[in-house]
């Protein structure tokens, strides 16, 4: 207790503030529980620091205090915000911004004080009726032309969180040095006095069905295969919105596509904040997607889809024989970057000045793809706001295909600049149509791409670790790898490191060093062995859990060999969790 007696002094002072009238009493009942409580840690973890934007923004548990969810964390970002925004756009006559909000607990609540936090300080609002999915809010910003946007939403955390993603006027989220300009402005927020809470109606207009029809119309406007789909418009594709906004559009977008046989969910079409059917709402999680599976067995469905809450991220899940298997994220932007590349090669639309991107843990078949398309490949940091600025960097210059990461985002457009479910499930769809017309179905086409471009098998393994300890914990892992690196992964010497903290490659034999291009520093460590194994290991920018990203290589020469690829992988994967201490 004596190493925590400053720590617990200091929270106890920060937490007291927060017993003063400027509060609600909700509010102040939670935190003097928090204080007459023996255990101190539950003070602790919502006091010991301020949430601070990371790779999804501000995101984090709901509940009084300084590092949880409520209206007065909420308020003094959207207030740091707003002030920043007078300072970057002081010559425009009349800032204006977008406002959206998915499903979850609190979420309107939240959205709506935002508005009025906004326009109390002379911003013009755009504030959807109801949930929408998150790439319609970065749809809106660039349709509307406002300079900044924020969505309340967190994903597919669990449903004790909620989160802020704050977007700049190109509708990505927002990057440096905008991000530190706001957190300084947030920062200098010294109480809940300089939070401008009285909104002003005047200048909060409402929107809704006029925007959803201009974005399903761009959306529409991405097909590629209309002749397979009218020819085999009936094929049946379950899709579940997972209890989330995804049941406002989806279903829709599919139906543009000419789509006519939808079957729905019915127990997860309800939006439910508690996710009621779920463990946990993420199209990642195999449980998540149990019910919909269940659906497709007793209609025997040739594809099953699901968004998370916010309609950002797709899972999807192909029949194999008389199964169903879950696709893993690397393997739906593989399918979906092959989709658009081969198709756009076929219709005679690719002149050379074409490109795709990638995250830098997402599978390096992708590349494989691309060099033998002859169509280059951008390697970025996790999180769509790199993609979305290597999109900027490429404005009018190049033309954009597509990009993605291992964990379940794609972006098939440039008209949004985050990753989008609607427009994901949309494509997911026609591909397994146009396949369908080769006389393939969802695994063939898979097993085609391993075929061509060479066998490659993911893994992803998430330590949490709770709280401020968690929080040093994981800083102790990332600490000890860099201080102690493997000298062999899975029976294979490392031969190369790559450390984003520092932006070196290092030669493993050699112990020379080359600079890494890219436009920040991140706490990432690669591993790249003598086989084609790769190793990815960083903290989550959203939650308090540490990721290792596994990719091994192996043989498949024809489909016949698929299964005894997968069983030398998931082998050789094993040892590669036991040698990295995380089996």
């Amino acid at each position: 207790m004596e190493n925590n007696s400053e720590l617990i002094k200091s929270v106890i002072e920060k937490a007291e503030k927060w017993l003063g009238d400027a509060y609600d009493a909700e509010t102040r009942e939670e935190v003097k529980k928090m204080l007459e409580a023996e255990d101190k840690t539950p003070l602790i973890d919502a006091f010991y620091r301020d949430l601070e934007f990371g790779t999804g923004g501000l995101r984090g548990i709901m509940g009084a205090g300084s590092n949880r969810m409520n209206i007065y964390t909420v308020g003094a970002a959207t207030q740091g915000l707003a002030n920043y925004l007078k300072e970057a756009f002081a010559d425009l006559p009349q800032i204006s911004v977008a406002v959206g909000h998915d499903v979850r607990n609190n979420s309107r609540k939240f959205a709506e004080i935002v508005a009025d936090i906004f326009s109390a300080n002379g911003i013009k609002v755009y504030l959807f009726d109801s949930f929408r999915p998150t790439p319609e809010l970065s749809f809106a910003i660039r349709h509307l032309g406002c300079q900044s946007g924020v969505n309340i939403t967190a994903s597919h955390n669990p449903k004790e969180y909620n989160g802020y993603k704050a977007y700049w006027e190109d509708g990505a989220q927002i990057i440096a040095p905008h991000d530190t300009n706001i957190i300084d402005n947030v920062n200098k927020i010294r109480g809940v006095e300089d939070i401008k809470f009285e909104g002003n109606n005047d200048l909060i207009e409402i929107i809704g069905k006029d925007v959803d029809d201009v974005y399903l119309a761009e959306i529409k406007k991405l097909q590629l295969s209309p002749e397979a789909v009218a020819k085999h418009h009936d094929m049946k594709i379950v899709y579940t919105p997972i209890h989330g906004t995804g049941v406002k559009l989806i279903p829709e977008s599919l139906a543009n596509f000419g789509f006519t046989n939808i079957i729905h969910v019915p127990e997860q079409d309800v939006t439910d904040g508690n996710f009621p059917t779920v463990a946990s709402p993420n199209p990642e999680v195999p449980s998540a997607m149990a019910i919909a599976i269940a659906k497709a067995k007793e209609v025997g469905a040739d594809l099953v889809m699901a968004s998370d809450p916010d309609a950002d991220r797709v899972g999807a899940v192909i029949k194999v024989g008389d199964d169903y298997v879950l696709l893993n994220g690397n393997q739906i932007v593989m399918i979906l970057l092959n989709y658009i590349m081969t198709r756009n090669a076929e219709l005679g639309k690719l002149t050379g000045n074409e490109y795709i991107v990638k995250t830098i843990v997402t599978t390096e078949t992708i590349k494989s793809i691309a060099d033998k398309n002859n169509i280059k490949m951008y390697d970025c940091y996790t999180g769509f706001k790199w993609i979305a600025a290597v999109i900027r960097d490429n404005e009018n210059t190049a033309r954009y295909l597509g990009g993605g990461e291992e964990s379940y985002g794609f972006l098939a457009e440039d008209f949004v600049r985050d990753k989008d479910a609607v427009s994901a499930v949309s494509l997911l769809a026609e591909a397994a149509a146009w396949a369908k017309e080769k006389g393939m179905n969802f695994l063939q086409m898979l097993q085609d791409i391993y075929i061509k471009y060479g066998f490659s098998r993911e893994a992803g393994i998430s330590l949490v670790r709770q709280g401020k300890k968690g929080a040093e914990e994981i800083q102790q892992i990332m600490k000890d790898f860099r201080a102690n690196p493997p000298k062999t992964i899975g029976g294979s010497p490392v031969i190369t490191i790559k450390d984003y903290e520092t932006l070196t490659a290092t030669d493993a034999v050699s112990g020379n060093t080359v600079k890494i291009d890219m436009p920040v520093t991140s706490n990432v460590i690669q591993y790249f062995t003598e086989d084609g194994t790769k190793i990815s290991v960083r903290p989550s920018g959203t939650e308090p859990k540490i990721k290792f990203y596994v990719e091994v290589r192996g043989k498949m020469e024809s489909a016949a060999d698929y299964d005894k690829a997968i069983a030398e992988a998931d082998a050789k994967i094993e040892q590669v969790k036991k040698d990295l201490g995380v089996d």
